[in-house]
């Protein structure tokens, strides 16, 4: 199924690379022809409040804060993007309660083809609503990892998949089949140290299915040698001038125990590239 409607949800301070990363975002639903919705959130906060005469200063230094909010920051640098870019876009906000904010983001990506989230690296909060997109959205996430905000090409011609035979890697694959498909060059790579026969069954039967849907992809293994699956995966992706990691999230299985490690974890905390996850 072709990708037609993404979601992009805009959450946090419109610093810098925040700013660059919905760019980004809006340029990749550019390439793909689709529309894409953007849902900015904040905290609904209670503040007590204050007398302000007319000739205060401090009232034209409020006033002037509240109409540079940090949502309307956001919103604005997804409607000059989306402009740029001539897409199909459209816009809400509103503000709702902390604990709501990511379920509410999960509930709304459910009516995509695709989310794309901006990535601050190592954040809590970002960690936590990717991990509520994953297990209450349904859909696919492609993570965007704002500190190589500057280097993301928006289109993906070398795609490498995170194979590890899991029933949820198989899901990614098959969400992400029209990114494959448009690719120049996709890779399969399972992490292991022994490449058993198992392995290499599964990699090349992978290869298979691929080629039946016009994608025609190599399969290989690489060593971990004692690092985390994670930043093996990073580096390799990097050494490879890989655009976009193809993976399945939170496996556990007695083969992923062995072969995959917590790679979702050390992924979603700092993608080294553009990451689209499935679980």
């Amino acid at each position: 199924m072709p990708i037609k409607d993404v979601f992009l949800p805009l959450v946090g301070q419109p610093r810098g690379p925040a700013l660059a990363a919905i760019e980004k975002c809006v340029s990749v639903a550019a390439d793909l022809g689709a529309r894409i919705t953007a849902l900015a959130l904040e905290e609904e906060l209670f503040v007590r409040p204050k007398v302000l005469l007319p000739d205060d200063p401090d009232a034209a230094e409020a006033k002037g804060a509240a109409g540079a909010g940090d949502m309307q920051r956001l919103l604005d640098a997804f409607t000059g993007a989306a402009s740029r870019a001539n897409i199909r876009a459209q816009s809400r906000s509103g503000k709702v309660p902390a604990d709501q904010i990511a379920p509410i983001l999960a509930e709304h990506a459910r009516f995509s083809d695709l989310t794309l989230v901006p990535v601050k690296p190592h954040d809590s909060r970002t960690e936590h609503i990717i991990e509520t997109f994953l297990f209450e959205s349904g859909r696919p996430l492609l993570l965007c990892p704002e500190e190589h905000v500057e280097v993301l090409r928006p289109e993906f011609e070398n795609v490498m998949i995170a194979w590890d035979h899991s029933a949820r890697a198989a899901r990614a694959v098959g969400d992400a089949m029209p990114i494959l498909q448009a690719a120049a060059s996709v890779r399969v790579v399972t992490v292991a140290d022994d490449k058993t026969d198992e392995i290499v069954q599964s990699g090349t039967s992978l290869v298979e299915h691929l080629r039946e849907h016009g994608v025609y992809a190599s399969f290989e293994t690489t060593k971990g040698g004692g690092s985390s699956i994670g930043k093996v995966l990073g580096s390799w992706a990097n050494s490879n001038a890989i655009d976009a990691i193809v993976m399945g999230a939170y496996h556990h299985s007695r083969l992923n125990e062995i072969v995959w490690g917590g790679v979702t974890k050390t992924v979603i905390g700092q993608p080294p590239c553009w990451v689209m996850i499935s679980h």
